[in-house]
């Protein structure tokens, strides 16, 4: 579950739970939104068309409109485009919808990848998945998971060259991770020397035992008790600044489906697709930023697009039949 909670702010938060829609099998992993008020220049504006509205379809304005004299009437022509950008969004939810599509993977940065490998798999029982280096990129990335990569949700860090320390920020939140006894879990992450900030404990208003931890590059995980899952890696949580914008974008430009919201006083993601040049045409009809268009990746080849939802998140989506030849 991707969870997006606020700081700290006069508006009354709520979270919101996410899953793909179209049937898809996919890993047990969701999003869940809070609001944020942010200063007026992280906001983003919605993206308008500088294509006059004479050249739509390429038909000259005079057949498009009606004359009255000498004064033409513009409205028939607004009315025209309006319309053919409303079909144009409705085929493109259909595709968004029937597209296979499943979260792979969260990716962020790290100072000294050995040193965080070795404290997800000796401190979270994380595997070691797979590893690769990009040296005329100069990065190296290694990915991290309680399954395999084609069935679960994993961590993929990178690591770049020559680069110690990264300013977290205070939009991220923190990652969930599902255990079966959370006091046992701290003790062992406090004898590896880990640092715990929240001791074993139920949550506030609730129930459920949970515990934060901070890796070493100070990124955050929540520890929640719960039954045998087959995805312990379950939460990622994100804070946003509009609710209701982020759930229209996430329905409409990512295809996810909203399961449910909850009133509550407390980085970068993959997605696979079928087609990642269809994908960033429909994020872009629905008011998304597109920052890389649709392409391979140097020295690797895979298919991507990369985006940005309403509050500056970005998403990477992956060509599916791509990331499969990665995995072999």
């Amino acid at each position: 579950m991707v969870r997006i909670i606020p700081m700290a702010s006069s508006i009354r938060p709520s979270l919101s739970s996410f899953r793909f829609s179209g049937g898809v099998s996919t890993s047990r992993f969701g999003l869940s939104l809070s609001p944020l008020r942010l200063p007026p220049h992280l906001h983003f504006s919605h993206l308008t068309s500088t294509v006059p509205q004479s050249h739509f379809f390429g038909l000259k304005a005079s057949k498009l409109l009606k004359t009255a004299g000498t004064r033409v009437g513009m409205r028939p022509v607004g009315n025209v485009v309006h319309a053919s950008t409303a079909t144009a969004q409705e085929t493109a939810l259909e595709w968004v919808k029937k597209d296979k599509r499943r979260m792979l993977h969260v990716v962020y940065r790290v100072g000294d990848l050995d040193r965080t490998i070795k404290f997800y798999t000796e401190c979270l029982g994380m595997k070691l998945l797979r590893k690769r280096d990009i040296p005329e990129e100069r990065y190296t990335n290694a990915f991290l998971g309680y399954g395999p990569e084609d069935s679960h949700f994993v961590i993929e860090l990178t690591y770049n060259y020559g680069v110690d320390k990264y300013d977290i920020g205070t939009a991220f939140g923190h990652f969930g991770i599902a255990v079966e006894d959370v006091a046992k879990a701290v003790e062992l992450i406090k004898a590896k020397g880990g640092k715990v900030t929240r001791e074993p404990g139920p949550v506030k208003g609730g129930s459920t035992v949970i515990a934060f931890i901070e890796d070493p590059d100070g990124y955050k995980f929540e520890l929640i008790e719960r039954g045998p899952t087959p995805e312990p890696l379950c939460q990622v949580m994100l804070r946003v600044g509009d609710l209701d914008r982020s759930i229209t974008f996430y329905e409409k430009a990512f295809g996810m489906e909203l399961l449910r919201t909850r009133d509550n006083p407390e980085y970068k993601i993959a997605i696979g697709t079928d087609d990642v040049y269809k994908t960033a045409e429909g994020i872009k009809l629905f008011g998304g930023k597109i920052m890389r268009e649709p392409g391979p990746l140097p020295g690797i080849n895979t298919k991507i697009t990369a985006c940005l939802d309403p509050d500056g998140w970005k998403t990477v989506f992956v060509d599916n039949i791509d990331f499969l030849k990665e995995l072999e």
